[in-house]
């Protein structure tokens, strides 16, 4: 008997090829099957003939093959399959790319329907990749919403959903996870019929239907477990921090800058926040050079002038070294003493200590701000009395790592995580209900904006050129790649092939520096310095560049293979330049032959408000790529269904989660309680 723990390679007419490549999209069992949803779906359901196709529409055709045959492009001799079709009205052409195969799947003179988006304009109409299906093998009209899964070489949506099919009988036997009184006087369908929906949708109003009510059921354990945590820390007891407010305006008048009005809003919802003896637990986002450190650094100068400690954890030591500089120059004569930690260094204000040294200094309460990186969490590092944890990029940090931070203080410590990666307000609001959030979208006077562009391959010697001309300048450029090593698979630039290409074919008579994460950190810092130094004029890099280096003269980010990043994180590599006096630009190449990948960079143009872009990658990408559980930090937490710009859905969820909470113990409920368990519910600072 077929059960959801079933292994796929006990279902029939699977193969080992088969089974082997579902095992790259992580499909074992019959459970990873089924819950296996698709990311989208191509509505096929308007069907036309041939004479009123037009540009830009999708549609569903039924005609015969005329013509079918593979050539080799001009272009990086790629496979072009073409073919022409024709019905009673007119003929229209179609195409695949680097599908060879399709000419021995399809057949001449024989009569199929083909679904796909018309590209192309009134002259040249044409089916870029259209599914297809022969019409004397199909049932019934096939004009239809036709779900697409994410894919491995050698497998078809088609094949996946025919496999779904195989296993219906299952989908019936599982149980909701949720209770069914959380949905009272709620439309919704039931949990099995709204999973079989998704695989094989009716109709657009179903699959809306069956989408919004599992959206609701990935929702609600999750805020389940934010409430718990809530309900947690609000019984728990941190060092209150009394607001310093003569000595804070001498600080901030002493500046020589003017706060923005996000900074300053921010920086009192902390202040204010640490004032009670309940611990703050607090997100600050804000875009690239919006001035969170600023107002983490007011935050721990009030802790200081209380004769506490505070830390700030950095993922990576480049950020580390960043963060003590910046830290450094801000209380300048204050005397707020400041120690620099990471596994290479140990630095107090201005002079380097051995490590035993440091350790006594940190415990023994002579060091104010302790910045540093994994090894801030190392066993033998002592506080005397710390009272505020900060963390920096905290989603590269995992739940255990920032527990065991929060534990090396005596009382609980207020928490206050950073994020230079924007995140729309709908999604912080779901996957960190249980923490106040404060945002900085202002930026500081003064920023020029960033000129970006999307330049075609074609014109890639005027980039070099605009590039060269800026160098002789007196200014500085990266180069960013997404490999380091090269790759005959992926087909894209590596670090280390464009260091030696422009070194010795477009730049020599620059210095050029190659930074990746396989460098020791000795030499990271050597080859940071000679950049900072403005010695090496051009730094060919990999994205270990992403946050930490702050080099004002540098003027010129030129990304490689930039559809392989997404707009976020791109953002964040076009906020390593535009920080000095200078104009600056971002040029932004691609080699991919899908013609949407330079379409998908335009938003990159169009805005530099990264919580736009964060959006834009989230409608993109979909909250799984963009916001999945391997950079939360919870195991098990994946949205596939989840709309997070559905802020009505998301106020109903949290209020229904809210109301049980406070209504029911989550013992009575072993299917919910063991789905919450596994969200890592702790009293970990998330």
């Amino acid at each position: 008997m077929t059960t959801l723990e079933t292994k796929i390679n006990q279902l029939k007419g699977v193969s080992k090829t088969l089974i082997s490549r579902l095992r790259k999209l992580e499909i074992e069992t019959v459970r990873d099957l089924i819950f296996y949803y698709p990311y989208r779906y191509d509505d096929f359901s308007l069907f036309l003939p041939i004479k009123k196709l037009e540009p830009g529409i999708t549609v569903t055709i039924k005609g015969r093959l005329e013509l079918l045959a593979n050539r080799r492009t001009s272009r990086k001799r790629a496979m072009l399959t073409e073919g022409l079709v024709s019905d009673e009205t007119g003929s229209v052409k179609i195409l695949w790319f680097n599908q060879p195969w399709i000419s021995s799947s399809l057949r001449q003179g024989e009569e199929y329907y083909f679904s796909g988006k018309v590209v192309g304009d009134m002259f040249d109409l044409h089916f870029n990749g259209p599914e297809y299906k022969r019409a004397d093998l199909a049932t019934g009209n096939q004009a239809s919403i036709v779900p697409v899964y994410s894919l491995t070489q050698g497998i078809t949506s088609k094949q996946i959903n025919l496999l779904v099919k195989s296993v219906l009988e299952v989908i019936d036997k599982i149980e909701d996870e949720v209770p069914e009184k959380v949905f009272a006087g709620e439309k919704f369908p039931s949990f099995n019929s709204a999973v079989k929906e998704i695989h094989f949708p009716k109709d657009k109003n179903s699959l809306a239907s069956a989408r919004r009510r599992l959206a609701f059921d990935e929702l609600f354990p999750l805020q389940v477990r934010s409430r718990l945590l809530r309900k947690k820390l609000e019984q728990a007891t941190a060092y209150k921090i009394n607001f310093f407010q003569e000595e804070t305006k001498n600080f901030v008048n002493g500046l020589k800058f003017n706060l923005t009005g996000d900074q300053k809003k921010s920086a009192w919802e902390i202040l204010k926040n640490m004032q009670a003896d309940q611990p703050m637990n607090r997100l600050l986002e804000g875009d690239v050079g919006s001035g969170k450190t600023l107002v983490a650094a007011l935050a721990m100068y009030n802790v200081a002038l209380n004769k506490f400690q505070s830390a700030i954890m950095a993922p990576t030591e480049i950020l580390a070294h960043q963060h003590f500089k910046t830290i450094k120059k801000f209380f300048g004569s204050s005397g707020v003493r400041i120690g620099l930690n990471t596994s290479a260094q140990k630095i107090i204000d201005d002079h380097e200590v051995d490590r035993a040294e440091f350790l006594k200094a940190c415990s023994s309460g002579k060091i104010d701000i302790i910045v540093g990186t994994h090894a801030l969490i190392s066993e033998d590092l002592k506080f005397k009395n710390l009272a505020l944890a900060v963390v920096d990029e905290q989603h590269r940090f995992g739940v255990e790592q920032r527990k065991i931070l929060k534990e090396k203080s005596k009382n609980h410590p207020h928490f206050l995580s950073l994020t230079a990666t924007p995140i729309p307000r709908s999604l912080a609001l779901t996957v960190y209900g249980d923490l106040d959030i404060s945002i900085i979208k202002e930026m500081p006077a003064g920023r020029k904006k960033i000129v970006t562009k999307i330049v075609e391959s074609n014109k890639r010697h005027l980039a070099y050129q605009f590039i060269a001309e800026q160098i002789k300048k007196g200014r500085q450029a990266f180069v960013i790649c997404p490999l380091i090593d090269p790759s005959d698979k992926l087909g894209v630039r590596s670090a280390k092939e464009e260091f030696e290409r422009l070194e010795k074919e477009v730049f020599s008579e620059f210095k050029i520096g190659l930074m990746h994460g396989r460098l020791k950190s000795k030499e990271k810092e050597e080859v940071i310095k000679d950049f900072s130094d403005g010695k090496i004029k051009l730094l060919v890099s990999t994205s270990v560049v992403e946050v930490g280096i702050d080099v004002p003269n540098a003027t010129v980010m030129m990304i490689e293979g930039a559809e392989r990043f997404g707009l976020a994180q791109i953002h964040q590599f076009r906020g390593r330049v535009g920080r000095g006096e200078h104009q600056s630009y971002c040029f932004l190449f691609s080699d991919s032959m899908d013609p949407d990948a330079l379409t998908r960079l335009q938003p990159l143009v169009e805005t530099q408000d990264g919580f736009v872009l964060a959006q834009r990658d989230l409608e993109q990408r979909g909250a799984g790529a963009v916001y999945g559980y391997q950079q939360s930090g919870m195991a098990g937490f994946y949205l596939k269904i989840a709309d997070l710009k559905d802020i009505e859905l998301i106020k109903k969820v949290r209020e229904a989660a809210e109301k049980f909470v406070e209504e029911n113990d989550l013992k009575d409920y072993p299917l919910l309680k063991k789905k919450v368990d596994n969200l890592d519910f702790s009293d970990h600072l998330e």
